[in-house]
């Protein structure tokens, strides 16, 4: 008798316990993002529409409250020669002719027709592995095109969230180290919740034979990309692609959505807004909410949403937070916001007083030999131009981007008598840094410049630069003018 309700007792446990695992199963019917199958009704294909494509950093207009639909979508695979930054030009390949590759914008239950195209003009096959995509190689298995040729495939968006796609044709590396990736949004049914402002950043890590800077065409360095040595670590593609005319734009009181992806091949990012938090973040891209969040990982072949509100004027600077990557090899951008200032939420400097330092010293960037390289002769425009993106690399951070400097700190280069006075100090300070007193328009500064391995040509053009805007008197330094400083000692 007791072996019966000894076995009765064990019946009624097992009941009990396939009871609730019945209930969680069904619980987990409720996401649209599982399988085909359990995908509700309210996504069932309502007609077709041609995908609406855009170049970073813009974004298609958001899903809002539409049904699943069939999306058309295609795009071409081109390889081009365009450049780096001044002086330096890199082949790409790319998706659509961009680097990162258009912006794609789905909802969950689309199915969507890719057409992928490579042009004849291309010296490779190619394919697409979209992160997005439940099946062999994320689509990459039935996408494999040759130059002249085009192929088509479909899927369907089963789950929400934000995903890298980039091309995985052997060899995988160096087809995302040219530039082959981008980001897929699919919304979750009825979208994502209205912001003010969207935009579209995706990081990349280019390995070139050439060190950073080095002018003209720059090959794909294969053994660096293996050892991960980066010469340049930028956002969409080319340095100064988020800064000066090219920066995020946005108003005191807005709220900004950012999608970024991280198409690698190899680092991971550190991306954090200067002087911003980040009221939400979306980890990793999925539906997992992170808030108040100041820095956020991004790997590899990942990304992450991040939603803020900007709540006073300035300038904010987006980076890399492996904060060499960003003044020393591109990872930087900027969200200029205008409006009204709000001194309860930032006052600005209030009151300013006297301390007594111990002292600093001059410290040297390390240099490094300069590569003979051919000179290659240049107007005064073109000698600006390359001056004005040497200075955002390279004297941005201290003196900022109208020559302003930092009250104070950093001395003015805006309309400043000590710049223009002595041509051949500017070059010293330069290539030798300096310490101590010095006035500039009549203000009293004492702080520490570094020496800067910079190249002669490099010095006269942020010289010629810097003369020739704000205010200052149009001297032009050549770079004989840099090596006859040089060679003084």
């Amino acid at each position: 008798m007791k072996s019966i309700f000894k076995n009765h007792n064990v019946l009624c446990l097992l009941f009990i316990g396939l009871l609730f695992a019945s209930i969680n199963a069904c619980k987990g019917t409720e996401k649209e993002n599982v399988s085909p199958e359990k995908i509700p009704t309210s996504t069932k294909i309502k007609g077709t529409i041609n995908a609406e494509l855009t170049s970073a950093p813009n974004v298609p207009e958001p899903v809002g409250n539409r049904t699943a639909k069939r999306i058309l979508l295609s795009m071409e695979v081109l390889e081009e020669t365009s450049e780096m930054m001044n002086g330096v030009s890199y082949t790409y390949w790319t998706f659509g002719g961009d680097v990162p590759g258009k912006f794609i914008r789905t909802r969950v239950g689309d199915e969507v027709e890719f057409t992928l195209k490579n042009h004849p003009n291309n010296k490779l096959p190619h394919n697409i592995d979209l992160h997005a995509v439940t099946g062999p190689g994320g689509g990459a298995t039935s996408s494999f095109v040759a130059p002249g040729h085009e192929v088509k495939f479909s899927f369907k968006t089963l789950n929400p969230g934000l995903y890298i796609y980039h091309c995985a044709t052997a060899p995988v590396g160096m087809h995302i180290a040219n530039g082959m990736y981008g980001l897929i949004l699919v919304e979750p049914a009825g979208g994502l919740p209205p912001v003010d402002r969207e935009y579209y950043i995706v990081q990349g890590d280019f390995y070139t034979k050439g060190d950073y800077g080095a002018k003209g065409i720059q090959p794909f360095d294969m053994q660096k990309a293996i050892d991960e040595d980066a010469d340049y670590v930028v956002f969409n593609g080319k340095v100064g692609a988020l800064t000066g005319d090219n920066a995020l734009t946005a108003n005191v009181g807005e709220t900004v959505r950012l999608f970024v992806g991280n198409g690698g091949p190899n680092l991971v990012s550190s991306f954090h807004v200067i002087g911003e938090i980040f009221d939400k973040v979306h980890v990793e891209g999925g539906n997992l909410i992170n808030e108040d969040v100041q820095t956020t990982l991004i790997p590899a072949g990942g990304a992450a949403i991040v939603e803020f509100k900007v709540d006073v004027p300035g300038t904010f600077i987006l980076v890399d937070h492996s904060i060499f990557r960003a003044f020393n090899k591109g990872a930087i951008g900027m969200l200029k916001v205008s409006g009204d200032e709000n001194k309860k939420i930032y006052s600005g400097k209030i009151q300013e007083g006297i301390y007594q330092p111990e002292g600093g010293v001059i410290q040297a960037i390390p240099q490094k030999e300069q590569a003979t390289t051919k000179v290659i002769q240049k107007t005064l425009s073109e000698r600006i131009a390359s001056g004005k993106q040497k200075y955002m690399e390279t004297c941005f951070a201290c003196h900022q981007s109208e020559g302003q400097g930092v009250a104070n700190v950093f001395p003015p280069l805006a309309k400043s008598d000590f710049l223009n006075a002595d041509k051949k100090r500017a070059i010293r300070t330069i290539i030798n840094g300096l310490s101590g007193e010095i006035t500039v328009n009549g203000n009293v500064y004492n702080s520490v410049m570094p020496s800067q391995a910079l190249s002669d040509e490099e010095v006269s053009e942020i010289l010629t630069y810097v003369y020739s805007t704000w205010g200052n008197n149009k001297t032009v330094v050549s770079p004989s003018d840099v090596k006859a400083v040089r060679n003084e000692h």
